[in-house]
């Protein structure tokens, strides 16, 4: 297929990328082994916990970058990312409310968000795809960080009063931001089904069997 500019190059969503997505979520029940051994009271486990969800994370930076920089982006990677990502979140909260370190309605109000996300982004897929926006990687970042810190075997480590007050500060903000961010993917969701070729079709084939 051509255009004016030349070849269209079609991109395989077989690349590095997708890979280290793929790799991502292959990590998640790997991770919430580690993290729920023993139930969670084995500082080994955690630490080996923390290291697998840092590496998570790191993937997710770097699978992006390369997406962009290499002109690898591709349809299954903007749905699939978004996935693993909120997986690995998933499991994290969870597996922290079970051994009593993040309170149950906080887990609860960030899942719903981030699922009923994705709910919405599959609610509109025929009319395009939603990328993260600047807002979701603010709350990515806010999440990890805090996440990050509660597998950790605060107690065992210096300042651990400090280190947990830090860690909920960054919690609650990134709940504030999930919040926020969620109820502005809500209102792009419904403006992408206003303004989609797709739609615009349907408005002309309503339109055209009017006039007929």
């Amino acid at each position: 297929m051509t255009t004016a500019g030349g070849p269209i190059r079609r991109v395989s969503a077989w690349n590095i990328a997708n890979y280290l997505t793929v790799l991502r979520i292959a990590l998640v029940p790997v991770f919430g082994w580690f993290l729920l051994a023993h139930d969670g009271q084995s500082e080994p486990h955690r630490w080996v916990a923390f290291g697998i969800f840092t590496v998570a994370m790191i993937t997710d930076r770097i699978d992006g970058d390369l997406a962009r920089s290499r002109g690898l982006v591709t349809d299954f990677g903007k749905v699939v990312d978004p996935i693993a990502d909120k997986l690995l979140v998933t499991m994290a909260l969870v597996g922290l409310s079970t051994i009593a370190l993040v309170p149950w309605w906080i887990t609860v109000l960030i899942l719903v968000r981030e699922w009923g996300v994705t709910a919405v982004r599959f609610w509109v897929i025929r009319h395009g795809v939603m990328a993260a926006g600047r807002g979701g990687k603010l709350k990515t970042m806010l999440q990890a960080m805090a996440l990050g810190l509660y597998i950790l075997p605060l107690d065992l480590l210096p300042l651990a009063s400090v280190t947990t007050v830090i860690a909920f500060v960054l919690l609650l903000a990134a709940l504030v931001v999930t919040a926020v961010t969620g109820v502005d993917y809500v209102i792009d969701a419904l403006r992408l089904r206003q303004t989609s070729e797709r739609s615009a079709m349907k408005r002309a084939r309503r339109a055209g069997q009017g006039g007929s």
